[in-house]
C-alpha cells in the first residue's frame, strides 16, 4: 500500500467515524413498549402465573433460575415472543418492534442475545491469544512497552467478558459494568496509542509519561462518576466513546502511513487495515434491522467484525516490537 492510499484510509477513517457520530440516534422509549396488546399480555401472564394467589404457578428450569430470571421477566419475554409472532402473520404483515431498548430476539439456554454473547467470547479469545501466544512470548519482558501490551490484553479480556455478561442478561448492572469497560478499554486504546507513538515509554520522558498517565486517568474517572453519580446519558456515552476512538483511529492511521515511509515493509500498514475494518464492523449500528431468523442482528455483527482485527492488531504490535529492538540494537552498536 503506498503513502498516498493511507493518507486515504485516513481521510476516509475521519469521515466514517464522523458520519457515526452525527448519525447514530440515542435509544428512545421503544414502541413495543407502548403497544395495548403487549400490556395487556404481561398483565394477564403475571395475574395467571406469578404470585401465590395465581391461578397457574410458572416453573421456571434451573438454567434459567440462575440466571435470574423470574416469573415476570418469563411473562415479559413470552408477551415479547407472542406479540412479534402476531404482528408478522398479520395482513398485511406489521414490522417487528424494539421492546426495552432491544430486539425480541429467541434466547438461548437463557441467554438475552446468543450471538452477541458469542461474539463477545469470540473477541476475548482474540485477546487471550494476543497475550499468551503473541505477547509474553514473543516480546522480550526489558521492552519498555510491553507492560502496556500486558495490561491491553487484560483489558481486553476483562471488557469483553462484562459485554458476553450484559448480552446474557440486561440487568442495570450488567449494563454499567459492560458501558465502563467498554469506556476504559477505548481511552486506554488512545493512551497506549500516545505513548507507542511518541515513545513516552522511554526513560528520558517520565514527566511526560506521568502527565498523561495522570490526565487519562482524571477524564475517566470524571466520565464514571458523571454517568454513575450524576446522570446516566447515553448520548454522552457514546459521545466519549466516539472522541476517544477518532482520536486514537486517526493516530494509528499516521503511525502506519509513516511507519511504512520509514521501513517499506508491509506490516507497518496493518494499523491502517485495522482501522478500516473496525470502522467497517462499527458501521453496522448505522443499519440497525430487526433480528434475522430472530437472533442475527447489527449489535452481534459488530461484535463478530472485530474479532479478526484484534488478532491482526497483537501480530503488528509483536513485528512493531521486534523491529524496534533490532533498531536500537543497531543504533547502539
Amino acid at each position: 500500500m503506498s503513502p498516498r492510499g493511507l493518507r486515504g484510509n485516513f481521510a476516509l477513517v475521519s469521515l466514517f467515524l464522523v458520519a457515526f457520530l452525527f448519525l447514530a440516534d440515542p435509544a428512545a422509549a421503544s414502541t413495543g413498549d407502548r403497544l395495548p396488546e403487549f400490556r395487556e399480555c404481561v398483565e394477564i401472564c403475571e395475574r395467571e402465573n406469578c404470585g401465590p394467589d395465581a391461578e397457574h404457578q410458572t416453573s421456571i428450569p434451573l438454567h434459567r433460575r440462575l440466571l435470574l430470571w423470574t416469573c415476570p421477566a418469563e411473562c415479559d419475554y413470552t408477551c415479547q415472543q407472542i406479540v412479534t409472532t402476531t404482528r408478522l402473520a398479520s395482513t398485511p404483515p406489521q414490522p417487528v418492534v424494539q421492546f426495552h431498548g432491544k430486539w425480541p430476539f429467541r434466547r438461548l439456554l437463557g441467554m438475552q442475545e446468543p450471538l452477541s454473547v458469542l461474539f463477545s467470547l469470540g473477541n476475548l479469545a482474540a485477546h487471550y491469544y494476543g497475550l499468551h501466544r503473541q505477547v509474553l512470548p514473543r516480546i522480550p519482558a526489558a521492552y519498555s512497552m510491553r507492560p502496556f501490551y500486558v495490561f491491553l490484553a487484560r483489558l481486553g479480556m476483562v471488557t469483553w467478558f462484562l459485554s458476553a455478561v450484559f448480552h446474557t442478561r440486561d440487568f442495570r448492572l450488567t449494563e454499567r459494568l459492560d458501558y465502563f469497560a467498554a469506556g476504559a478499554s477505548v481511552l486506554y486504546g488512545m493512551y497506549y496509542a500516545a505513548v507507542r507513538i511518541w515513545r513516552l515509554d522511554r526513560p528520558g520522558n517520565v514527566r511526560g509519561l506521568r502527565a498523561w498517565t495522570a490526565l487519562c486517568a482524571v477524564l475517566y474517572a470524571c466520565h464514571v462518576a458523571y454517568l454513575g453519580l450524576w446522570r446516566w446519558d447515553y448520548t454522552y456515552n457514546t459521545l466519549a466513546c466516539v472522541v476517544c476512538g477518532v482520536v486514537q483511529n486517526l493516530l494509528w492511521s499516521y503511525f502506519s502511513w509513516t511507519r511504512y515511509r520509514q521501513t517499506g515493509k508491509a506490516w507497518a500498514v496493518w494499523p491502517g487495515v485495522v482501522v478500516m475494518w473496525v470502522v467497517i464492523a462499527m458501521s453496522m449500528e448505522l443499519f440497525d434491522f430487526p433480528p434475522l431468523w430472530e437472533s442475527v442482528d447489527a449489535h452481534s455483527l459488530w461484535h463478530l467484525g472485530t474479532i479478526a482485527p484484534a488478532v491482526l492488531f497483537y501480530h503488528f504490535l509483536v513485528q512493531d516490537a521486534q523491529d524496534d529492538i533490532v533498531r536500537s540494537a543497531r543504533l547502539k552498536a
